[in-house]
């Protein structure tokens, strides 16, 4: 966008270039480098030789979970390559504020638990990192539709629970018959081509929902927001093993992203963790989930900057302590769990550049959260550099014998294959 770059411009943030290792030289060049599998979709995509979405599925903290830094990507991606429908989506917001990009559009009668709580919440987390329980008999969400012609609900079977029912404009699309296992479920329904409302409502209370799913059966991208304030590395350990495969397994990601490191930074500075923590929950987090997908992409976005507020010079004078440790143990661990890096905070002018973006009126008085256009140039600059890559990727990845749907074989000139079959 030219607003968005000319906005870069003039808070001197130069952007820069995802760290893509590679994982299978062939020769004096590399057939296979971590965004392959990503690079060979998009490919996919822009040659018409795919009839399915492609899935991005971004992890992260509170940087992403408003959806502002990647809905630039999801726009974008979406423009150029086609939008595929709006994904996971949750039934009520997270707190009892914010706006419901990724929620329905109104909602009464649910409790929201995040992982990002201080105390281990009773239940296990899907990879939303939200669960909702009813509180009341007839809680119910309503989500907008946008043509989508397949949705899924995703719910656990608690003791006790109500049952779930989805209707569209008075149709029964779905109800579910809870048991008690206290397993993750999913249940998947049509949606009339006319519909225009989704309700998800509870038969009593004490349901919990851990997400819908709604897109559409048609090539084009697809990005999953999982985004939840205060969390990090470590508490995304609290997704349920059941849950994560499950769910995962479904949505089939062709890339995974993670949005970590600015509270590791806090924690290390409270000296509530170590840099060898932060490395082996990150690398405990990428290896558990890469499992689940062993077929995707996978990518690290590092922590934005950071500065004290309690300088004796003056707030935002001083920049805060740990963040090279931070983007070092994360680049570290990318690289070595096959995974590329991007430096957001190089990116968006390294030190001092949140100052900038606060003068300039994109940055909360706490000085840690961006908002407004400061979140659509981070996403701008995480963008450019994924497209960047895609595009100059031929002289680093120079062959393919299929994509994952069996297509005929891009021409030599594609910006990204590789050697080997991507399943």
């Amino acid at each position: 966008m030219k607003s968005l770059h000319a906005l870069a411009a003039q808070l001197q943030a130069p952007g820069g270039a995802i760290e893509d290792p590679c994982l299978l030289p062939e020769g004096k060049g590399c057939a296979r480098t971590a965004l392959s599998p990503f690079f060979v979709s998009m490919d996919s995509l822009a040659r018409g030789t795919t009839t399915r979405p492609t899935v991005i599925t971004a992890f992260g903290n509170s940087l992403i979970a408003g959806d502002r830094i990647v809905d630039i990507l999801r726009l974008e991606l979406g423009d150029m390559l086609g939008a595929a429908g709006r994904g996971v989506l949750l039934v009520d917001r997270m707190a009892p504020y914010g706006g419901r990009e990724r929620t329905t559009a109104t909602s009464t009668g649910w409790e929201p638990r995040t992982l990002g709580e201080l105390r281990a919440p009773p239940l296990p987390f899907g990879i939303t990192g939200v669960y909702h329980v009813a509180t009341e008999s007839g809680a119910r969400g309503r989500f907008k539709l946008e043509g989508e012609p397949h949705g899924t609900l995703w719910w656990q079977d608690v003791p006790g629970g109500g049952a779930l029912t989805v209707t569209s404009q008075g149709q029964v699309l779905a109800r579910t018959k809870p048991e008690g296992t206290n397993q993750g479920q999913s249940t998947r329904f049509d949606i009339p081509a006319d519909a225009k409302w989704l309700d998800v409502s509870v038969e009593g209370k004490d349901a919990v929902v851990q997400g819908v799913v709604l897109e559409h059966a048609r090539p084009g991208i697809v990005l999953d927001m999982l985004g939840v304030p205060s969390s990090d590395a470590r508490l995304f350990g609290r997704l349920g093993d059941g849950l994560l495969r499950t769910q995962l397994t479904e949505r089939a990601p062709r890339l995974l992203l993670f949005f970590l490191g600015g509270n590791e930074r806090k924690r290390l500075e409270w000296k509530r963790t170590t840099p060898e923590v932060v490395r082996s929950d990150l690398s405990a987090l990428l290896r558990r989930v890469r499992a689940v997908a062993p077929d995707s992409a996978c990518m690290v976005v590092g922590p934005i900057d950071a500065v004290r507020t309690d300088s004796p010079t003056g707030p935002g004078k001083d920049p805060r302590p740990f963040l090279d440790a931070v983007i070092a143990a994360e680049r570290e661990v990318a690289t070595r769990e096959g995974c590329a890096f991007f430096d957001l905070f190089s990116a968006m002018g390294g030190t001092g550049s949140l100052m900038r973006f606060h003068a300039a009126g994109f940055v909360h008085d706490d000085l840690v959260h961006p908002r407004g256009k400061g979140l659509d140039v981070l996403g701008q600059l995480v963008t450019d550099a994924l497209l960047r890559a895609w595009v100059e990727g031929d002289a680093m990845v120079p062959a393919l014998t299929s994509d994952r749907d069996g297509a005929p074989e891009p021409s030599p000139t594609s910006s990204a294959q590789v050697s080997e079959t991507i399943p």
